[in-house]
């Protein structure tokens, strides 16, 4: 247990929640896996505070939250593409850098001020945070109101507290990371494909697609030219996942993220490959984004790769001496 030492959120930030892997084998109950947005930032964040990969972090959107440390020092870091600080106790400043761990002491604060050209950043601990799990995850749904803090996002005065309140022998750990401009993402022929017309098929292939702000952890909602359905706009209710792309009767797409509903009955054209999940996560609205299909095959290789890509990339965290 945390022996009293705990964050103090004085500013919750935008969409403040704690999330981990997820939930799996509950989908007959209704329950999405939920989990991290942004799959490999939050392996990253886990491992360079030496933590386990399942340990849950803290997962903001566009701005992060203000806290406050209490009694105890801490090893922490952020990942993602974010700008950040930490406000000592005797006012120095230190400008914080993404994907390196920090020392803080009682009384300093780490102020995230906004993410860069993305969505998500994670926020870590050393030993993790104190919280209840829900079905052997930490991970916050908040439109069903499943996980810590009773399922809410964080608030102004929430209390978090952590697992280690005496961190020894801190070693400073840094890997560099390049964020790529790639709006290309690769999906997979969904099984009501052929609901739509040849020249809505092969448009889906051409033309660019538009991220509007009607986005958040449950959604993205596309726009671009109409999809015309030729069969119906309208199915029987059916099983979902993660990253189906369903079409509604207006045409314009909606690509179901983590904390997706578990059925849904409009046609679905597609499913994003999860090689690509993690950069479409962090593509921010306004944003042009072009779909590329690929087969079963390619998309298990390249998600193989992927991962393992993840684990090389973490093999080379280096010590900062």
């Amino acid at each position: 247990m945390s022996n009293n030492c705990y964050l103090e959120i004085i500013r919750p930030g935008i969409n403040s929640t704690f999330q981990d892997k997820g939930r799996f084998g509950l989908h007959h109950f209704g329950i999405p896996v939920s989990g991290a947005m942004d799959y490999r930032s939050y392996l990253i964040s886990n491992a360079l505070v030496k933590n386990d990969f399942k340990v849950g972090v803290l997962e903001f959107a566009y701005q992060g939250p203000l806290i406050k440390l209490h009694n105890g020092n801490a090893n922490f870091c952020i990942t993602g593409n974010v700008i950040f600080k930490i406000i000592k106790k005797n006012k120095d400043i230190i400008e914080g850098v993404c994907n390196k761990n920090y020392f803080i002491e009682d009384q300093d604060q780490i102020d995230i001020l906004i993410t860069k050209k993305s969505v998500f950043g994670y926020l870590s601990f050393e030993g993790g945070f104190v919280l209840e799990k829900s079905w052997n995850s930490v991970s916050t749904n908040t439109k069903a109101k499943i996980g810590p803090n009773d399922g809410n996002k964080l608030n102004s005065g929430d209390k978090i507290f952590l697992k280690k309140n005496n961190i020894e022998n801190f070693k400073a750990r840094y890997l560099k990371i390049d964020y790529k401009e790639d709006n290309e993402i690769r999906v997979l022929i969904g099984p009501n494909y052929d609901y739509f017309s040849k020249d809505s098929q092969d448009r889906f292939f051409k033309e660019d697609f538009l991220i509007t702000n009607l986005t958040d952890r449950m959604g993205m909602r596309l726009k671009g030219f109409g999809l015309e359905n030729i069969k119906s706009s309208n199915i029987r209710s059916e099983g979902i996942v993660k990253g189906v792309i369903q079409v509604p009767p207006d045409g314009h797409p909606i690509i179901m993220l983590s904390d997706y509903g578990t059925i849904g009955g409009y046609p679905k054209i597609a499913n994003v490959a999860s090689v690509d999940y993690d950069k479409l996560a962090q593509k921010i609205p306004n944003t042009k984004i072009k779909f590329k299909c690929i087969d079963l095959s390619e998309a298990e290789k390249l998600y193989k790769n992927y991962r393992d890509s993840i684990s090389k990339v973490i093999n080379n965290i280096k010590l900062i001496k």
